[in-house]
């Protein structure tokens, strides 16, 4: 009897592993990456975030309308010139795709930064620095400093762009920021030759 109980056991595992593995307990959907391939070997993505529908939190000292409702800035003297957002990422196909986070602060002695944080699930994230001055053109233009995953290994510039919305639509967004990267692989930087 003790013997076909634990029989009984070992068989209920391994039925339960093999269910497991063969059936998903999760079935996650990846939306997928919409990636052109550029002629000098890297890679171009665009990224969109429609403003304000794709906000979800927005901080800064004195702000008339915060978001969420209930969120209360620090009032120390360091957070004084610091504005943070928290986005919704969308790509080409307007789809959401991940989160991105825009920190703009001003530092008397250090200067201005403005700084993208965007994070792609199953992917990756990636850290931007920007210029803070825009271009003649109205983009202002960043270089990627950091990845992880299937970035970690990327480098390029990105540039950020406001699209403001010309739509007479009641229920039409402000407009939106377009993020455009170009990353290129470092395994294929050429190294300078000294002489």
């Amino acid at each position: 009897m003790f013997r076909t109980f634990i029989a009984g056991i070992l068989l209920g595992l391994a039925v339960a592993g093999a269910a497991l593995y063969y059936v998903p307990a999760v079935d996650q959907f990846r939306e997928h990456s919409l990636i052109v391939v550029q002629p000098n070997g890297g890679n171009s993505e665009s990224f969109h975030i429609n403003v304000p529908t794709d906000r979800i939190l927005i901080g800064a000292p004195a702000q008339q309308n915060p978001l969420p409702t209930d969120l209360d800035w620090p009032s120390d003297e360091q957070f004084a010139n610091l504005r943070s957002e928290l986005f919704k990422i969308r790509n080409s196909k307007d789809a959401v795709v991940g989160l991105g986070s825009r920190l703009a602060a001003s530092h008397p002695d250090s200067g201005d930064i403005i700084e993208w944080v965007l994070h792609l699930p199953a992917r990756g994230s990636v850290y931007i620095a920007m210029r803070t001055n825009p271009s003649d053109t109205g983009q202002r233009i960043g270089e990627m400093l950091s990845g992880t995953r299937e970035f970690a290994a990327l480098r390029g510039p990105v540039s950020e762009r406001w699209v403001a919305n010309t739509s007479d639509s009641e229920d039409a967004s402000s407009g939106r920021i377009n993020l455009l990267t170009a990353f290129v692989s470092t395994k294929f930087e050429v190294e300078e030759v000294v002489e």
